[in-house]
């Protein structure tokens, strides 16, 4: 009889459990859902580009090409997708212009890493890849650029024109191209060129009359009217004095009601008022001051209706509620000091002025003060529209233009526009991964690629054949024509350097690293957590 086999028990080694398919699948679904926020806004690239209407919760419209304001305003709920809107603001902050590009490119890098991670390319050899074709396309585009100087008005004129060419208000270009320019180079400090300070430029949008009718103003606007009656509406050498208290009867700190019982005690009273705010009247008086202006108060009036007849006497303007934001605008420009109390009210705390007037705009009515001496490096613009969507798509546009102009004070050199040099970067990193070995010549082959898409949607959006333009347009580069672009007006390949179609250098070089970046940050989640909810 054959001896029974022993049974053994083999206890299994304990293995973590690993599930390979969960950061692939986690990459896959941030890729479409960010490529999904890519193509929403790609039909809004280049002058030819289709306008968006953005409809709010509470009813209100919007029309638009602005990718930033588009991205803004849409409701993303996907994290990934998010991270495409963070990258549009990042580039209006940093640019304030391509904010379409910016995304319409990372969406086409999007594309050409899903197809590097189907082949079986790590994510981080391709993040790494990328990161070294994104040097070397910002290497080519300073290759590509010409410098320019800022006394030179026209160069700065045609790039802020390129800017307003797409968007709505494109046939005024000609006017806003010159208000951009004059108001950015008003604002710059000499010496301090490379910091500009938007918040010195302000721009007030009045309804009425149409965009042509967008002035420039060398001095200080005050969006509203002057108050009083009688009071004059035009000051000739003007002294001007910014308070933050106010000319009107004194209040208790709490809510209390004092009991009047006989008219003798209300006699009291309103003689009290009126011998209170007589006093600070005289004041003003005694400096020489005979326009005021009074920052806004939460608890009382500002200027009483006494107050305002006294002043109504004296001959003396009041611009009354000036926002507290307001405030540090004025002192800039006025170059003076709030006054805080009366006992500082005295005639070397006033500033000065040619002309103070009170101007209709449309149907509004402004206060102007012109010709204020020591004025600071600030500057005013009134934009106006016919309607409500038309203004606030000017003041967006004029912004840009501003934020052009900016970026041309900053890096002072500019690059063709057309598509131009997103080919030649392709032509050169195509050229490129010929040279190199490994996973970066797959790298840089999809970068080089993905570049074309920004030719391909403007010919695309412009009704022109996309691949015919495009094969045609590398062609053209291929023999050494780097200005050459597509010219949208025309639907042909042109030299886009003569057709005046330029952009700051800054913007192209800011959407390159930025939309890098991002697919980098993309390329390297591998899950999304969800934390605790704290209650």
């Amino acid at each position: 009889m054959a001896p029974k086999a022993k049974s053994v028990n083999i206890k299994p080694t304990a293995k973590a459990f690993k599930d390979k398919s969960k950061p692939t699948d986690v990459r896959l679904s941030n890729i479409q859902a960010a490529k999904a926020v890519s193509d929403a806004i790609r039909t809004s690239l280049g002058p030819r580009g289709m306008d968006k209407m953005i409809q709010a919760g509470n009813g209100e419209v919007s029309i638009t090409n602005d990718g930033a304001t588009i991205l803004k305003q849409m409701n993303v709920l996907h994290p990934a997708a998010k991270m495409l809107v963070e990258l549009s603001r990042a580039q209006d902050v940093a640019a304030g212009d391509g904010t379409t590009s910016v995304v319409v490119i990372a969406g086409a890098l999007l594309e050409a890493c899903e197809k590097l991670l189907q082949k079986g390319l790590h994510p981080t050899a391709i993040s790494d890849s990328f990161q070294r074709c994104s040097n070397k396309a910002v290497e080519i585009l300073k290759q590509m650029s010409t410098p320019i100087e800022l006394d030179d008005r026209e160069t700065l004129i045609k790039s802020a024109s390129t800017s307003l060419n797409s968007k709505v208000v494109s046939q005024q270009s000609s006017l806003l191209a010159p208000i951009a320019v004059d108001a950015v180079l008003k604002v710059t400090d000499p010496g301090k060129e490379t910091s500009v300070d938007l918040k010195n430029i302000k721009v007030i949008s009045s309804l009425g009359g149409t965009v042509e009718d967008t002035e420039l103003v060398d001095g200080l606007v005050f969006t509203c009217r002057s108050a009083g009656s009688n009071a004059p509406k035009r000051i000739e050498k003007a002294k001007i004095g910014l308070i933050q208290f106010c000319i009107s009867a004194p209040k208790t700190d709490m809510d209390h009601n004092v009991i009047v019982s006989d008219y003798a005690a209300m006699d009291r009273v309103l003689k009290e008022e009126r011998s209170y705010i007589l006093n600070i009247v005289k004041q003003i008086k005694k400096s020489g001051c005979n326009v005021l202006l009074v920052q806004k108060s939460i608890l009382r009036d500002a200027v009483s209706d006494l107050a305002q007849h006294f002043l109504d006497k004296i001959k003396c303007l009041v611009v009354k509620d000036v926002e507290r934001e307001d405030i540090e605008f004025v002192c800039k420009t006025l170059h003076c000091r709030p006054i805080a109390s009366l006992d500082h009210f005295t005639a070397e705390n006033l500033s000065s002025a040619d002309l103070v007037e009170e101007v209709a705009s449309g149907t509004n009515k402004f206060v102007k003060i012109t010709g204020i001496q020591n004025m600071g490096r600030t500057v005013s613009i009134i934009c106006r529209g016919s309607n409500k969507l038309v203004l606030e798509e000017a003041a967006r546009s004029l912004h840009d233009a501003l934020c052009v102009v900016r970026c041309l004070v900053k890096l002072r050199a500019q690059i063709v526009g057309g598509g131009a040099p997103e080919i030649e970067m392709a032509l050169q990193l195509a050229a490129l991964a010929q040279t190199v070995e490994g996973v970066d010549a797959y790298c840089f082959r999809a970068f080089a690629d993905a570049l074309e898409v920004i030719p391909s949607t403007l010919a695309e959006n412009a009704g022109l054949n996309p691949i015919a333009t495009v094969t045609e347009l590398r062609n053209r580069h291929a023999q050494g024509e780097k200005n050459a672009g597509i010219n949208v007006r025309k639907g042909a390949i042109t030299d886009i350097f003569a057709e005046n179609v330029v952009q700051p250098l800054l913007v192209s070089i800011s959407s390159i690293t930025l939309a890098t970046e991002t697919i980098r940050s993309i390329l390297k989640i591998d899950d999304i957590v969800s934390t605790k909810r704290i209650h």
